[in-house]
């Protein structure tokens, strides 16, 4: 594989919520922890420099009175972000603190596993894009720069935005946009774009946004950013990949565990919110049961019944930030 053209120098990431973050999961010296979405590193370097500490052990059989130090188990699907993070924290990856996998993060159950990250004290999901991606036009995430119209996490696999948008009918395209954008003049937008193709850049698509979408006074956000966003997550599975990696938390946590959990939209966020609150239930309802639902053991306890959002401060300085929503859970003992 050849090494990729789109890691321009010079872009930084910001991590979203950090210290909310580190408070949220109760990062300890010699903690271990999992970051299922590596992205620039930011989160990851917090978590690592959290779980260390300079206390000397008293333990008098301990084979070494070294610092009591933390690991960290990072995944990310983006070849990129995994040679970037390779990069930037090679010393921790020689010492053994950080392993690192590239893979989506609906795979941890299996890695976790393989690489003994079970019982672990935290786990963290930053369901949002790194600046990386948004602001390097190759990689086809943004509106805002012109290039080729991709959306791929891993650009080295299965099908681009331009794909979908080229070799589906507009019926499937309006359910895309509609399912995933909410957005509202979805046929009218397939319809457009079903006329203008071939549509390869993400310039031309939205264009052809801008020229169909009605105005309805000032609008807040840009008018292709609902379409934009249907189809990444759409090409990513991103709902699917959320509910998969979900499912797997309980069992890799240790009891008084916690897992943090950072969305940028609605429909990633009401995932999230349902899951927690379904897992943290005693009586889980159900109309086809006579009784009308069923007892259920609870295995989550919400940590905050309203999501966590950035200061005013935060927002200003990355206004990236602003649509963050952080929600946290913690295993209940078994």
């Amino acid at each position: 594989m050849q090494g990729a053209p789109y890691e321009p120098d010079g872009l930084q990431h910001r991590p979203v919520l950090a210290d909310e973050v580190l408070a949220g999961l109760n990062v300890q010296p010699g903690g271990r922890f999992i970051d299922g979405t590596l992205g620039g590193g930011g989160h990851t370097q917090l978590l690592l420099q959290q779980s260390r500490s300079t206390r000397r052990r008293a333990h008098r059989d301990s084979r070494a009175d070294g610092d009591a130090v933390g690991q960290v188990l990072g995944l990310d699907v983006d070849p990129a972000a995994i040679r970037r993070v390779r990069k930037r924290f090679s010393g921790e990856i020689s010492a053994g603190r950080l392993s690192v996998a590239q893979a989506p993060f609906d795979q941890m159950g299996r890695i976790a596993r393989q690489r003994g990250f079970t019982g672990v004290d935290g786990i963290l999901l930053d369901l949002g894009l790194s600046s990386f991606q948004l602001d390097t036009p190759a990689r086809g995430f943004a509106f805002r720069h012109d290039g080729p119209l991709d959306m791929r996490f891993d650009p080295y696999t299965g099908s681009s935005a331009a794909e979908l948008i080229n070799n589906s009918s507009w019926e499937e395209i309006a359910d895309i946009l509609y399912q995933y954008g909410e957005e509202r003049q979805s046929r009218a937008i397939a319809r457009a774009i079903v006329a203008s193709r071939p549509v390869s850049t993400t310039a031309e698509l939205a264009d052809i946004v801008c020229r169909t979408v009605r105005s309805r006074g000032r609008q807040k956000i840009h008018p292709a950013t609902r379409t934009f966003q249907a189809l990444r997550i759409a090409v990513n599975d991103e709902l699917g990949q959320l509910a998969r990696a979900m499912s797997q938390i309980p069992a890799l946590l240790r009891p008084a565990g916690r897992v943090a959990i950072i969305s940028f939209h609605s429909l990633e966020d009401r995932l999230v919110k349902e899951w927690m609150r379904d897992n943290a239930r005693r009586f889980r309802p159900d109309p086809t049961l006579p009784a009308g639902g069923q007892e259920q053991i609870p295995v989550l306890a919400v940590c905050n019944k309203k999501p966590i959002v950035p200061a005013a401060a935060e927002i200003e300085e990355n206004p990236r930030s602003r649509s963050a929503r952080l929600r946290i859970a913690e295993k209940l003992p078994e």
